[in-house]
Parts: C-alpha cells; sequence; structure tokens
C-alpha cells in the first residue's frame, strides 16, 4: 500500500502565487538565483537560496544562512504572502508545456514507507547534501520543496484526478520559461487517499535528497521530543505523485575537460575496438544503444554492440554503465564521476548545444545520451539498485512555493 496524507498546505494568496513560486533550490547556483530573484523581494528563492540576501563570500552552509532562510521564510507569512490552508487537503499540480502534459497528486508521503523501502529510491545520496537539507528544514519546520514520485499508472486514480479537473484552480499561471503550473484542490480527497492504499510501492523520480533529509529529520524530531505516535507532521514528507506514462525524462549528459595525453586520433582509435564509430552523426541519439560525442568541433556516433550489455541486470543494461565501463574508466581512468573534477554534467532540453558550445570555447570532450526510460528507472528501484550517478534530468520541474509542508 502507499500513504497520501491530507495536509493543511501554506501557500501563497493568489494573486501573488506567480511572483512566489520559483525554480528548485538544487537547478540554479548563487549567481542565477540572485538574478532570477532580482527586483522580486517575495520569490521563494529568498527561502531556498537565501545566499542571494548575503554577501558573496558567505559559507553557503553557515547558520548565517539557514537562519536568513528562516527570517524571509517567517516574513512571508507576517506580510500574509503566504497563508495556511484552513484545512487538510490534497492537491493536483499540473505541468503544461506545449507539447507534454502530467497532472499529479501533491500531498504528504510516509517516512516510514521510505526506511521500510516501499518509496523505491533510484540513486545514492550524498551525506553533505543530504546535511544541508535537513538542517534547511529543521530550521525553518517545514518542508519547502516537494519530492518528484512516479507510480505504475492506475486507471481508478485517473479517472479521480479527470474528474477534479473540471473544477476551478488555486493557481493557472505560465512561468518565464513558458511552463503553465495549475494546482487544484481535490474534493474528493477521500477517494485518492483510497486509491493510493491500492498501489503496491511509490518511486522517487527527483529529489532523493530531500526524501533521505525527511527521513533524517524525522529521527531527530522524535529523539527530541523522547516519544512519537506516529501521527506527527514530522512522520510526513512533501511530494507530488504522477502516473508513470505521463513522466517525461530527459538525458543527463557529460563534459570531459581534459583528455590527458589522448590526442583526438588516438582516443577515436581506442574507442573503435569496442564500440562501432559513425562519423556526422547526431547531436543526439535516435535511439538506446547510441551514444553521441562532440570532439574537435564534430559529431561523432558511437554503437554499442548488443554484446556489452548484461541483459540480466537492470543496471549493466544502461547505456550510462556501459559509457563507464567502456570509455570512462579504461580511458580516462575516471571512476568516481561524482568527485573527479575532470567531468562535469548537463542535463535537460537543449543541452546538446549547451554541451558544443562549452567544447569549442574551452576544449574538451562532449557525450550525450538517450534518455533513460521510467520503465528503466523503475526496474532498478525494484532490483534495490542504484543507477550510474546523473542519470535523469526530468521536466518539467515543479515549483518551490506553491505548497508548503509544516512540522
Amino acid at each position: 500500500m502507499a500513504v497520501l496524507k491530507p495536509f493543511n498546505a501554506l501557500r501563497p494568496i493568489k494573486e501573488k502565487a506567480d511572483k512566489v513560486a520559483s525554480v528548485p533550490y538544487d537547478v540554479v547556483d548563487r549567481e542565477e538565483a540572485l538574478k532570477l530573484a532580482k527586483g522580486n523581494p517575495i520569490s521563494f528563492l529568498h527561502v531556498i537560496r537565501p545566499e542571494i540576501d548575503l554577501p558573496e563570500d558567505v559559507d553557503p552552509y553557515s547558520d548565517e544562512v539557514y537562519n536568513k532562510a528562516r527570517e524571509n521564510f517567517l516574513k512571508l507569512i507576517d506580510e500574509k504572502i503566504l497563508i495556511e490552508d484552513g484545512e487538510s487537503s490534497v492537491f493536483l499540480y499540473r505541468l503544461q508545456t506545449e507539447d507534454h502534459s502530467q497532472v499529479g497528486i501533491a500531498g504528504c508521503y510516509s517516512v516510514d514507507e521510505y526506511d521500510r523501502g516501499l518509496i523505491k529510491k533510484h540513486e545514492q545520496t550524498r551525506k553533505e547534501k543530504e546535511d544541508d537539507r535537513v538542517k534547511h528544514m529543521l530550521t525553518l519546520r517545514a518542508h519547502t520543496g516537494p519530492v518528484l514520485l512516479a507510480f505504475r499508472t492506475n486507471q481508478k486514480i485517473k479517472d479521480l484526478v479527470k474528474k477534479e479537473l473540471e473544477k476551478e484552480p488555486l493557481y493557472d499561471f505560465t512561468a518565464d520559461d513558458g511552463v503553465r503550473h495549475t494546482i487544484w484542490k481535490v474534493a474528493d480527497k477521500d477517494g485518492l487517499v483510497g486509491a493510493f492504499r491500492e498501489l503496491p510501492a511509490l518511486y522517487i523520480a527527483d529529489g532523493h535528497h530531500r526524501a533521505a533529509g525527511a527521513s533524517r529529520v524525522q529521527k531527530e524530531m522524535q529523539k527530541k521530543l523522547g516519544k512519537s505516535t506516529g501521527d506527527e507532521e514530522f512522520n510526513y514528507f512533501l511530494a507530488v505523485s504522477f502516473p508513470d506514462d505521463e513522466l517525461k525524462i530527459y538525458a543527463y549528459n557529460r563534459y570531459i575537460n581534459y583528455m590527458g595525453n589522448l590526442t583526438a586520433g588516438e582516443l577515436l582509435k581506442e574507442l573503435g575496438k569496442s564500440l562501432k564509430i559513425v562519423e556526422n552523426g547526431s547531436s543526439e541519439p535516435a535511439k538506446k544503444g547510441i551514444i553521441s560525442m562532440y570532439l574537435n568541433k564534430k559529431w561523432y556516433e558511437l554503437h554499442i554492440p548488443e554484446d556489452l550489455y548484461d541483459k540480466t541486470d537492470p543496471v549493466k543494461s544502461l547505456d550510462l554503465s556501459v559509457f563507464q565501463q567502456v570509455v570512462l574508466e579504461p580511458l580516462f581512468n575516471i571512476v568516481d564521476q561524482k568527485r573527479d573534477k575532470r567531468i562535469d554534467f548537463v542535463g535537460g532540453p537543449g543541452s546538446a548545444e549547451k554541451l558544443k558550445a562549452i567544447v569549442d570555447k574551452n576544449g574538451g570532450i562532449a557525450f550525450t545520451f538517450y534518455p533513460v526510460s521510467i520503465d528503466e528507472l523503475m526496474k532498478v528501484a525494484d532490483a534495490g539498485m542504484n543507477m550510474p550517478p546523473k542519470s535523469t534530468w526530468f521536466a518539467p520541474k515543479l515549483r518551490s512555493g506553491l505548497l508548503i509542508h509544516r512540522f
């Protein structure tokens, strides 16, 4: 079963929702956040990236930063920009672009189910990033950004959602990036809560550090109180669940900034020992089994032979795993992609063009991939395994600040 818990949301007043809502904390750096929030004192970036309101040289993980987040958060509440909904509710959250639409169920989800593996993960988290989320949550006593969850599509849930979409939304606006965000308060919340009980599992699509941080927050709060009934709000975290057939995954691509002593010719010769090389290739692979490479102002396609996949293993059957096995480790000695300074990641729409510009300006080499499918992701999670680092880029992104869960 999957627990969907209604909650008393803290949310913006309707006429300010588009000004409050911001991109997630982890898709922008300080400079980008500062630019996005310029001239907008009620942007939620002042809460989730509060270092933009402090001197440039401040340590982003210092107490000063988290205290500033709380100060900015409470100011939005005091000025009645953010208000409590007034009742425990479940919400629908629709994301729309010109060619795509997806509708998720926003509510609170069980930390205990996450701990027991009923909310399944597919990547490892880093302690320093968890520490940041834990400190932010505990300082604000709130979950300020939703985790993105997925579930295997369910007709009963789809039918319930369809009925709710016929009603008047709470919010409906189009952000600067062209994504339309629409939120409804669900009338038949009991129907959705009951339907979720029939789901065997949920899957974390995006937001592993937020989920892991919520789990640690629960333990901290239980320790502080000395006891817990299980009903306290800190036993649940904020998330939006989408059916798997509506989610859109983009590739997370790679840039290598240093080729060592390898010349371009030597690299092509070495790659040709394992992969079929096609010159004048596409900048983005047309299907699984092809990796595109940009080198010396030219795109190549690297075709993966079938015998390089281990189809009995959901991780080793991924293109990114083959890439690690036959390219990164033997040719560049890059074993740990998370910590090696020679490799960087660019994901999402338009990332191939961004990588080309980086290589043209700074040298190096770029690799682009065919996106991992949601089915591949779920098979890895079902097996209790982890995908290679930075395997998926989900878009469009949920906005922060529209629905907040306090505990």
